[in-house]
């Protein structure tokens, strides 16, 4: 059977993934077989999503009436119910969905509607608390299918621990990143000499490990000094596979969907208030702003270094009119150049224009010349893909370090 949950959590507390750790052990003690443990994460700008927007699903061979049993008084017992977002929803279902709706929840929005009705077709067990939301996402997780898989160990606090600050040893996920980068990423920032993989919300995870592998993470995970620690759960994930990205073009973009859009940059880029960087782009009918915001960090500066004339690729959620970079490519750079009236050869002074079209002319000697002087303007940005820091970066964006985005 699959096993599906979602929206158990708050920010307040909880985790939906700490929820399902334990669901595993509560299975596995009823002697039922626990095959995989999925982390699916859904579109990143549903505005009504608790944190990062994440379903569960268990493949589990035991009896599905059972199993369901066990997962519904589990979410009563451990889901906040007092946050007014957490609508939870379970789902148990013997045969496999149709992929198409966790691939329309990833890259767009279903309705509880929809979930139900294809919960119906295939004689699911299915329950939702409150307004039922959760069934969207836990009918996301036993439909999905992943063409790309990462993983993540999630490891996590002991419960009278919760709430508490964390003590996670510094100086060992720096470690860790050092000696397990590229099969692991996102522990730390580097560049801003940040830590990145403890979260600071008050919620049972005590820090997670994302990689390319199980026994990659695990590597990580095992030269990490912290706290004393509960449970522990290693997921197969979408996660850093830009699962959410869709094709677009500028002037046909829809509100809270992720793209990667090409297109020429066709305005300089402004530093805003707050330390926010724009600029225009189009595709020859159309334009759109392009915007990194002050937590990109340093991925401003090679915003910055754009001039109008650069073919560029821009990856990110369009909201408001704007897409929010999470990356972009640099498909080709334009050959700037400062055009200034020529030097007279006898005075050595700067010619000035003799009228539209007549060419230049000294005060001095009257000499003439037909062309002004062009200067090209050197650059040291090249063309290629860059991103924003692991401290900026969404659950759901596929690192460079993993290859680049077809």
């Amino acid at each position: 059977m699959l096993i599906g949950i979602d929206d158990t959590d708050s920010p307040q507390g909880m985790c939906t993934t700490y929820l399902g750790a334990v669901l595993v052990r509560r299975l596995i003690h009823e002697h039922m077989l626990v095959r995989e443990a999925r982390l699916v994460r859904l579109n990143p700008n549903v505005t009504w999503k608790t944190r990062g927007n994440a379903a569960i699903m268990f493949d589990v061979e035991g009896d599905p009436a059972r199993a369901f049993e066990i997962s519904c008084r589990l979410v009563e017992e451990l889901a906040d119910f007092s946050c007014e977002n957490t609508n939870p929803g379970v789902v148990v279902t013997d045969r496999h969905l149709d992929p198409a709706f966790f691939k329309k929840a990833v890259t767009d929005f279903c309705t509880t509607d929809e979930a139900v009705a294809l919960l119906d077709t295939a004689g699911a067990r299915y329950r939702g608390w409150k307004n039922r939301r959760g069934l969207i996402g836990a009918t996301a997780a036993v439909a999905s299918e992943l063409a790309d898989k990462t993983s993540e160990i999630l490891v996590y606090r002991e419960p009278s621990a919760f709430g508490s600050p964390r003590n996670v040893s510094r100086e060992s996920l720096f470690a860790a990143e050092a000696a397990t980068f590229p099969h692991t990423w996102d522990t730390v920032d580097f560049a801003n000499g940040v830590v990145v993989c403890v979260p600071h919300t008050p919620d049972p995870v005590l820090f997670g490990i994302r990689g390319e592998s199980p026994r990659w993470v695990m590597a990580a995970r095992q030269m990490i000094e912290s706290e004393k620690t509960g449970i522990e759960q290693i997921w197969v994930t979408n996660q850093g596979t830009d699962a959410h990205l869709l094709p677009g073009t500028t002037g046909h973009l829809t509100d809270l969907l992720s793209y990667l859009v090409p297109g020429s940059v066709t305005s300089k880029p402004e530093t805003k208030e707050g330390g926010h960087v724009s600029f225009m782009m189009n595709d020859g009918d159309f334009s759109v702003r392009c915007m990194a915001y002050e937590p990109t960090k340093n991925f401003r500066t090679i915003i910055r270094q754009l001039v109008p004339g650069d073919e560029v690729i821009a990856v990110g959620s369009f909201k408001k009119g704007s897409i929010n970079l999470e990356k972009i490519r640099i498909v080709s750079l334009a050959r700037p150049a400062t055009i200034r009236p020529p030097l007279c050869i006898s005075c050595n002074k700067r010619m000035t224009s003799d009228g539209k079209g007549k060419g230049y002319k000294c005060k001095r000697c009257d000499a003439r010349a037909a062309e002004p002087e062009v200067q090209e303007i050197s650059r040291s940005l090249e063309p290629g893909w860059y991103e924003v820091p692991p401290t900026a970066r969404r659950h759901l964006a596929k690192p460079l370090c993993r290859g680049e985005p077809e």
